[in-house]
């Protein structure tokens, strides 16, 4: 299994970006999928998460109306778009799998992790 993110970067505040992830080695169409982020010497935070069935989403309070997840099944790939970035948005992000079908911000229910891309907003 592997999943590997990109599309991070340096970004001044309110710009956006969009990550990516790409999956491989398991039938991605059949895990939840979520995005997590790590500031230094801060926890693990689940931001966003999309499960297998069309429209199951869930995003933390604080990055509502900013975070667009979204996946391409055909293309094995997971997304998310960051708009208004500020500088609080600054950490390590990663993309994750879970074998269960709902959404879940929970970083324990999570069976696979890509090594993340960075992303600083000044």
């Amino acid at each position: 299994v592997q999943l590997v993110e990109s599309g991070g970067g340096s970004v001044q505040a309110g710009g956006s970006l969009t990550l990516s992830c790409v999956a491989s080695g398991y039938t991605f169409s059949r895990y939840s999928m979520g995005w997590f982020r790590q500031a230094p010497g801060k926890e693990h935070e689940g931001v966003a998460a999309i499960g297998t069935f069309v429209g199951f989403i869930s995003y933390t309070d604080s990055v509502k109306g900013r975070l667009t997840i979204s996946r391409d099944n055909a293309k094995n790939t997971l997304y998310l778009q960051v708009n208004s970035l500020k500088p609080e948005d600054t950490a390590m992000y990663y993309c994750a799998a879970s074998d269960r079908q709902w959404p879940s911000l929970n970083p324990a229910l999570y069976n696979f992790w890509g090594q993340g891309t960075q992303v600083t907003v000044s």
